[in-house]
């Protein structure tokens, strides 16, 4: 077997979850997966424990190479990413697997690199056309607040990385403004993925408990996400609300900064389990209201999606379309 031919792990690591998988080259730019586990990060000591685990149980063959899409950037060798449960050292893990290639791409710039393969039955279209062209704008609220922007180009796309999950929070409604008063404490920096993440839904119903002058008594994202959902709680109801008004206006701000007319499509740990909530909240409402660009959002398809294996599809497509450029050293040189 050549090594263009040869199977390969691509993997998909964020702070809760990883998503790895044994691939292949197919027809078409596409990849084929061979074998696919999803495993809990805080089951592990570490990620080298996760590969080593999936490569014993799983892959049935040797590897030599390995995609790892990761949530943060890498600097001097190792991943920065505080949501992360342990340290990544790409030299550690390549040494440590043997691995002759050791490829680093952000997860979120792998999951948009793969979202132009998503069928959209699979979807759900939340607002704007069927169907678009243009640049396509990924976001995913999660332990973190991820996002990256697909460029089409002439003969090679361009998909871009963004840290705007650290992107100042912006408040539009007067309770918005007092809950950044309330966050921002001593005049603290205040970030969109402090409030739109699954530890950001807790810490959003907490402010608001402090609010209304009512204590919280729920414990957890999932917690709060079902007691919205069947309305057994008006304080999980709102903030829900919130967090769903304020991704809205997040999301139509990247929109519009990128340009992004082939279409939104949202993803993450937890959008999915709301889905319901989403679609009937303020969301389109807020994403829409841009003053005179409301022309412009209009016809951006904006869509849900599950995240499965777009992340290990998109690292290995990544991987691919690089592999003649990359350096096992360094992790290919990007975020």
């Amino acid at each position: 077997m050549s090594a263009a031919q040869a199977p390969f792990l691509a993997a998909d690591v964020g702070g809760t979850h990883a998503r790895i998988g044994l691939v292949r080259a197919a027809a078409g730019g596409r990849v084929t997966v061979l074998a696919y586990r999803k495993y809990a990060c805080a089951d592990f000591p570490g990620l080298g424990e996760i590969l080593r685990d999936f490569i014993d149980r799983e892959a049935g063959v040797p590897v030599a190479d390995c995609a790892l899409a990761c949530a943060g950037y890498a600097l001097n060798g190792t991943v920065i990413n505080t949501n992360l449960p342990w340290i990544v050292s790409i030299p550690k893990l390549r040494a440590d697997l043997a691995l002759d290639r050791l490829s680093l791409i952000n997860d979120f710039e792998a999951v948009a690199y793969a979202a132009r393969f998503v069928e959209r039955g699979k979807t759900v279209l939340l607002a704007g056309p069927e169907i678009a062209e243009g640049p396509i704008l990924v976001v995913g609220p999660g332990t973190g607040l991820g996002s990256a922007v697909y460029i089409p180009g002439y003969g090679r796309a361009t998909v871009l990385a963004t840290e705007a999950g650290q992107i100042n929070l912006a408040p539009v409604t007067a309770l918005e403004r007092e809950l950044l008063a309330r966050l921002a404490v001593d005049d603290g920096y205040v970030s969109y993925e402090h409030i739109l993440s699954g530890p950001g839904l807790q810490t959003l119903y907490g402010a608001l408990g402090g609010i209304r002058g009512q204590l919280p008594v729920l414990s957890s994202p999932e917690e709060i996400t079902a007691a919205a959902l069947d309305g057994g709680d008006p304080l999980a109801v709102e903030a829900l609300d919130a967090f769903c008004a304020l991704l809205g206006s997040f999301t139509g701000n990247l929109a519009m900064l990128y340009s992004a007319r082939g279409g939104v499509y949202l993803t993450g740990g937890i959008l999915p389990r709301m889905r319901s909530f989403l679609e009937r909240s303020r969301f389109v409402e807020r994403f829409l209201d841009k003053g005179r660009m409301r022309a412009f959002l209009e016809r951006v398809p904006v869509r849900l999606m599950e995240h499965g294996q777009l992340g290990v599809l998109g690292a290995a497509g990544w991987y691919l379309d690089n592999r003649d450029e990359s350096s096992a050293d360094n992790g290919g040189g990007r975020r």
